[in-house]
């Protein structure tokens, strides 16, 4: 067994796969004793997720209603306002989130797109807040540039294993997610980077995909593992979604494989009864999007989220 407490240890393909395959309860207790050894058992961190620049993506990801390639009904609109996305922050902060993330559905920033996106950091920071931005790949020098405007987190999902990844995408290809991971990492950026479950992949791809973040060095301070959630017009518009108990296996081998990471129970949280959610925090997961909408997926409604906390005796992440 990988030595569960130490940041760069290398987790095989085989023993990733028999996490899978523990008993559920089992896996759950193991990752709830590592979860405690790491991570306050009764806090969640807050995150909120505003899309600032929606459509007109030119990549091809089989599950995205943001792309060009689809007829999905998601309009190809501009940048957002600056006052638009510093009213949305700070309504985030007010309610009580912790870390404020924009997304923009682009395939890699120009420089004048990220000098826009430097300055809403910059509003953003300034209001107590911590940031993450996704902007798709990032080229040579712009991870600095977003490390001095002060950027805490860039997030830029591998999405499955390397070797279901073509079945999804081919327009980027995964050799190319890893090299924007490289150069947030050498930026001393932290990195935000996770995958979805229910894209079509089996038990054993999706064990890679856990090995793959778990051997990234160092492995990414936030891991969001999301579900898919079927939208008409895309390629995947009629997958099935996966079982609930799918994903609460995938955030406890999450936890179990990176200790010290905030694991995030992302998109398709909506589609989950309370008591799945609370399987889910059992598993590990510290940290929810928190608010109506991610992007373009629906999210479940703030007061929902926090009664749901307050019932299971967790409290926001301060």
């Amino acid at each position: 067994m990988a030595d569960t407490g130490t940041e760069n240890v290398y987790w095989s393909e085989q023993q990733v796969l028999d996490l899978f395959k523990k008993g559920l309860l089992e896996l759950l207790w193991q990752a709830q004793q590592i979860h405690r050894q790491n991570h306050s058992p009764d806090q969640v961190e807050l995150a909120t997720l505003l899309s600032i620049k929606t459509g007109g993506c030119p990549e091809n990801c089989g599950y995205c209603p943001q792309s060009r390639h689809f007829d999905t009904g998601v309009k190809n609109e501009a940048l957002l306002p600056p006052e638009t996305v510093l009213k949305a922050a700070q309504k985030a902060r007010d309610q009580g989130a912790r870390r404020f993330c924009m997304g923009a559905a682009w395939r890699s920033p120009t420089e004048k797109q990220l000098d826009d996106v430097i300055a809403l950091i910059q509003e953003v920071k300034a209001l107590g807040l911590e940031t993450c931005v996704t902007l798709g790949m990032l080229k040579k020098g712009q991870a600095q540039r977003l490390k001095a405007a002060g950027l805490d987190f860039y997030n830029h999902n591998l999405d499955s294993s390397a070797d279901f990844y073509p079945e999804i995408i081919s327009t980027r290809t995964y050799e190319d997610r890893l090299n924007t991971i490289n150069e947030v990492h050498e930026a001393q950026l932290k990195s935000c980077v996770g995958g979805i479950i229910g894209l079509g992949e089996n038990l054993e791809q999706r064990a890679r995909l856990i090995a793959t973040l778990a051997n990234l060095k160092p492995y990414p301070s936030s891991v969001p593992i999301n579900q898919l959630v079927p939208h008409p017009g895309t390629p995947l518009a009629n997958q099935e979604p996966p079982h609930p108990f799918d994903l609460v296996r995938t955030i406890a081998v999450t936890r179990i494989c990176m200790p010290t990471a905030v694991v995030r129970l992302s998109a398709g949280r909506d589609h989950l009864t309370d008591s799945e959610q609370a399987l889910c925090f059992m598993a590990g997961a510290n940290s929810i999007f928190y608010g109506d909408m991610l992007l373009t997926t629906p999210n479940p409604e703030q007061a929902r989220d926090l009664a749901l906390l307050d019932s299971l005796g967790l409290s926001p992440r301060q």
